[in-house]
């Protein structure tokens, strides 16, 4: 599905002070240890597997359906930014320190901006003619060779070879003082077990670090298969990222995700299928079994260059903003705030308020569903909302009043409320009132209130206890309640709490597979009774 994804993940884990610190004598094992760095990589690896294969076998890939294409979309773009920072220094032909832990970004380009005088101005004129050539290359020259080739031109391969040469023979590095790659080791680390005394420690952080690296994954999975139209199996990208990092854990790997930058490179240069990612890894491993030290000369200044044009399109989606805030305001703030929180805090934290905002939104949005009072098109069985539509006609004697969600313990007290708010009346009141014995015939009045549930999803126990006290409440003031259209589930959960049924000892309402059924039984209704008539008017209060 990817491009090479075995890049280390960006953000470390937070250990205890005494492993941090490298001081880990005390734990069994690790004393003999070159470094704080390789004492981690092996556990911090396995550790990372685990949560991951934990995931899969509790088949969580469902939380992949939290990541929506806004989240998705906030979240790449600022990890992009992330990216795009981490080259800056090689484009400038900067030395800084390492900048870690949370606000890294700021804390980046403070540092270049405290150390702009010292900037290799031969280093930004590679930078420069390479990312100029390569966009040339992508935005001339590319659409012309793929009306008469399949094989577009390899342009980063060129930039990197063309680099190495000029690097090695006119002695950038010496001359000029460009930063180069420098030492590339042959051959494979030996495999070796990691240090279970360290898993305990690293076990929660590094669960931290699976599922950034599971949201990068699925992330920039989710870019492609829009792309390119298909689906993604979120359980099965869970086992394919555990396996792999078990195995790299034996081989020193540390945990690993889909690398932005290269995974847009293959992409780019037209990679679309597994082969592509066999065909990179096989050059990948000839290059670090024999090829590697001729590379030791190329000009980190290219690499960075090549990155970031490979950037582009991560880049550009920062313009979807403006469409997602016409469609809205909501998705627009949920994009904004998962990008300035990944941009300006860290990526696992934004990634976290991404998913958080999403699901209180969608938390409220389910509190205060799709209501309204709805009437008959003429001469047809459709009912349509009145504020909505023109041309329906009131049916005397008649409302209908439709409910779109959930309708359960937390929304319960919401349909009452709307209910009676369309309505224009307040229950409390006009029974106080019925009770004093005022009751006066009118003619148009208020008999049959048809509830539209043909787009209630779920009903819970607690809202058939309140719908049955609301039922009662109506009958007082001789107003007919009818049901209509309610899906199976939530009609077998009225059987169940005895709301509706052949078992109930009192019918509460009855109910319609259709409006307009429920419509023309109200019709009949009133047209027979002749007893007591509701007192309350239809455009609302006591008659």
């Amino acid at each position: 599905m990817l491009a090479d994804v075995d890049v280390p993940l960006v953000v470390a884990p937070e250990v205890p002070e005494r492993v941090r610190t490298g001081d880990l004598g005390t734990y069994p094992g690790c004393s003999n240890f070159l470094s704080m760095p390789s004492a981690l990589t092996l556990p911090c690896a396995m550790a990372a597997d685990t949560a991951l294969l934990l995931m899969y076998v509790c088949r969580l890939g469902v939380v992949s359906f939290l990541l929506s294409d806004t989240l998705v979309s906030g979240f790449t773009t600022g990890a992009a930014i992330h990216v795009l920072t981490s080259q800056i220094k090689d484009l400038l032909g900067l030395s800084l320190p390492p900048i870690t832990g949370n606000f890294k970004i700021v804390n980046t380009y403070i540092a270049i901006f405290s150390d702009i005088a010292r900037v290799n101005y031969s280093a930004i004129l590679i930078s420069t003619v390479t990312i100029v050539l390569i966009v040339i290359n992508n935005e001339f020259l590319k659409p012309k060779v793929a009306k008469r080739s399949a094989i577009p031109i390899p342009i980063e391969l060129i930039a990197v070879i063309s680099g190495t040469l000029l690097s090695q023979y006119l002695g950038l590095n010496e001359q000029y003082a460009i930063k180069t790659i420098g030492h590339i080791p042959t051959g494979f680390p030996a495999p070796s077990l990691p240090d279970l005394a360290l898993f305990r420690v690293l076990l929660l952080d590094c669960f931290t670090i699976a599922m950034v690296a599971y949201a990068v994954s699925v992330s920039m999975g989710l870019i492609f298969a829009q792309k390119q139209n298909y689906e993604i199996d979120f359980n099965q990208e869970l086992l394919a990222m555990g396996a792999s990092n078990v195995f790299g854990s034996f081989f020193s790997c540390m945990p690993f995700s889909a690398s932005l930058s290269r995974s847009m490179i293959q992409f780019t240069v037209g990679g679309k299928t597994q082969i592509a990612s066999v065909i990179s890894c096989g050059i990948l491993a000839v290059v670090l079994l024999w090829v590697g030290p001729f590379f030791e000369p190329l000009p980190r200044c290219v690499l960075a260059g090549i990155i970031v044009v490979s950037l582009k399109g991560l880049l550009m989606q920062v313009t979807q903003f403006v469409d997602f805030w016409r469609l809205s305001c909501v998705d627009a703030l949920v994009w904004m705030v998962t990008f300035l929180t990944v941009v300006l805090v860290a990526i696992d934290i934004g990634l976290l308020v991404g998913i958080a905002l999403s699901v209180i939104f969608i938390f409220l949005k389910g509190m205060k569903p799709y209501t309204c009072l709805m009437e008959n098109v003429p001469n047809t069985d459709l009912y349509l909302d009145v504020k909505r539509y023109k041309g329906t006609i009131d049916i005397a004697g008649v409302k209908i009043f439709h409910f779109c969600g959930s309708l359960n313990f937390a929304t319960r007290a919401g349909f009452k409320s709307s209910l009676c708010q369309l309505l224009n009346i307040n229950l409390t009141e006009e029974i106080k009132q019925l009770n004093s014995g005022d009751y006066k015939r009118q003619q148009n009045l208020l008999r049959c209130l048809v509830l539209d549930f043909t787009a209630v999803s779920y009903i819970d126990t607690s809202a058939v206890s309140s719908l049955k006290s609301l039922i009662n409440e109506f009958d007082k003031l001789s107003i007919k309640i009818l049901v209509a259209g309610a899906p199976c589930p939530v009609y077998e959960m009225m059987l169940k709490c005895k709301l509706v049924g052949p078992a109930v000892e009192r019918e509460y309402c009855k109910v319609f597979p259709t409006v307009h059924d429920a419509v023309h039984w109200g019709k009949e209704c009133i047209a027979q009774d002749s007893g007591r008539i509701s007192v309350v008017g239809l455009e609302g209060g006591v008659v």
